[in-house]
């Protein structure tokens, strides 16, 4: 488990490949090591004619229909990041670069397992540099009718949402943790992303969902669940929304000190709601677990 003051980078590179769930490409990826206060660098090493690096920050996210893409001035972007951004958020990996050769991060088996599976065998190394915490101070919120996202001061990291589906197979759940690395290895990390079999055609017609499967999905088809194997937790859903929260939230730079609160929400509100923090300066700080200390002693 990651020293949580100082900041942290892979201690070897971590190599996978698969496809991307909407592109249906296969990509390979290389997590290499980064300095510290580097923060997590996609390179797109497929591109070679202009800028091929694409940050990963707020301000980089670009679209968020069924995931979370990110780009750069030159237009080159990375699809579906959120679920290895989720992993590196919560195994405390501030600092990489994450070297991709197509248009979309793979989605293995729909959740942040593989990912973290991967970083496990790759291990992680202590840097000579404090780690910074993103501080909730004051009340931040965004509304899009019945939808919600909401941070707010908390003592530690909490993550908090609700979803509701017309579906029986989904229904109305809620999930309400006090989020650290164990809690998310043991509550969240596995479970994965879903879609609705009458919306396949149509998302598909519109260049997404290409390379989705039941070996990456849990779907629905009307009140049923029909992969094979069923879901791994009852309430599947609402703890995979709770993962893309987490992983939508990591582009703030670093792992907040707050409790997060999403109602219906998914990856457009939750990057409305990061845009919102950085908009208000005096709603959050970064601290650093040295200056605590110097405060509370």
């Amino acid at each position: 488990m990651a020293a949580p003051e100082f900041q942290h980078t892979v201690r070897a590179p971590a190599l996978f490949a698969g496809v991307g769930v909407h592109t249906g490409a296969y990509t390979r990826v290389n997590v290499r090591p980064a300095a510290a206060n580097t923060g997590i660098v996609f390179v797109r090493t497929d591109v070679r004619d202009r800028d091929n690096v694409v940050p990963a920050s707020g301000e980089a996210v670009c679209k968020t229909q069924l995931g979370t893409v990110i780009g750069n001035a030159a237009d080159v972007t990375v699809a579906t990041i959120e679920h290895l951004m989720a992993a590196f958020a919560m195994l405390g990996v501030d600092n990489a670069v994450v070297e991709v050769d197509g248009p979309e991060m793979p989605i293995m088996d729909g959740s942040s397992l593989p990912f973290i599976r991967i970083l496990d065998r790759a291990g992680l190394r202590p840097q000579e540099a404090a780690r910074g915490y993103i501080e909730i101070l004051d009340v931040v919120e965004v509304v899009d009718g019945d939808k919600r996202a909401t941070l707010r001061p908390a003592d530690g990291f909490e993550v908090a949402f609700e979803i509701q589906f017309p579906t029986a197979a989904i229904g109305t759940q809620t999930i309400d943790l006090e989020m650290d690395e164990q809690t998310f290895r043991d509550e969240l990390a596995d479970c994965r992303t879903f879609g609705f079999l009458g919306e396949v055609e149509a998302l598909r017609a519109m260049g997404l969902a290409r390379g989705g499967s039941m070996d990456n999905c849990v779907v629905i088809d009307g009140d049923r669940v029909l992969n094979p194997e069923g879901l791994r937790r009852p309430d599947e859903f609402v703890r995979h929304k709770a993962l893309d929260a987490i992983g939508d939230l990591y582009v703030l730079g670093g792992p907040i000190l707050g409790r997060f609160e999403g109602v219906l929400a998914g990856h457009g509100l939750n990057n409305a709601l990061v845009r919102a923090l950085l908009a208000r300066p005096d709603a959050w700080r970064v601290c650093t677990m040295a200056e605590d200390l110097r405060e509370a002693g």
